[in-house]
């Protein structure tokens, strides 16, 4: 199936709009999703909450946007799941309940990033970079993270930073800057 020739610049512009609103394209997100839960994109679009069609134009840069915000909590559920240090320990059918308990989860447009319950923000195992992530893109859309970023940033640059790191980048790299930014007790 040959493209149209407008086809490859709608894709560019729908990959730079998925990099401003959640960071990076989506595709590079789901991929590593797949890749670290060993699963198809069907098993993927499932939990999710989406059609694989819809997946597919998303990964594809067809499609820029996660039109539905339970969609987006999801996503970064599961993001959150595979990123904990015990992702790796946790048996299958353990991985495959707190799948389950994402798919079944219903967000409102402004509910918390969760796992098992309200812990995954206290618990003793809790990861500050995951809970500061959880909190920012609980209160606001990427776009409206980035918005407030825009204002910011030419009198509190520092703070604009956080917002696009915290809110709207990936988990990976907000770590990166917990560790350079945050110094650790020398207890």
């Amino acid at each position: 199936m040959t493209k149209a020739p407008g086809d490859e610049e709608a894709i560019a512009r729908n990959r730079a709009r998925q990099t401003q609103w959640y960071g990076e394209p989506l595709q590079n997100r789901f991929r590593r999703l797949l890749g670290r839960l060993g699963a198809s994109q069907l098993e993927l679009a499932a939990v999710l909450g989406l059609s694989a069609p819809m997946l597919s134009q998303l990964m594809s840069g067809q499609r820029a946007k996660i039109g539905n915000p339970a969609v987006l909590s999801r996503l970064q559920e599961i993001e959150a799941l595979v990123a904990s240090t015990d992702f790796e320990r946790l048996p299958d059918a353990e991985r495959a309940g707190a799948l389950e308990r994402i798919r079944s989860h219903q967000p409102s447009t402004r509910t918390a990033l969760r796992l098992n319950g309200p812990e995954v923000l206290t618990g003793p195992a809790a990861d500050p970079v995951v809970s500061v992530q959880a909190v920012l893109r609980a209160a606001a859309s990427a776009a409206e993270i980035e918005a407030a970023a825009e204002l910011l940033a030419a009198e509190h640059p520092g703070l604009a930073e956080v917002l696009r790191v915290y809110g709207n980048g990936r988990t990976a790299d907000a770590r990166e800057h917990f560790r350079a930014t945050v110094p650790l007790p020398s207890w």
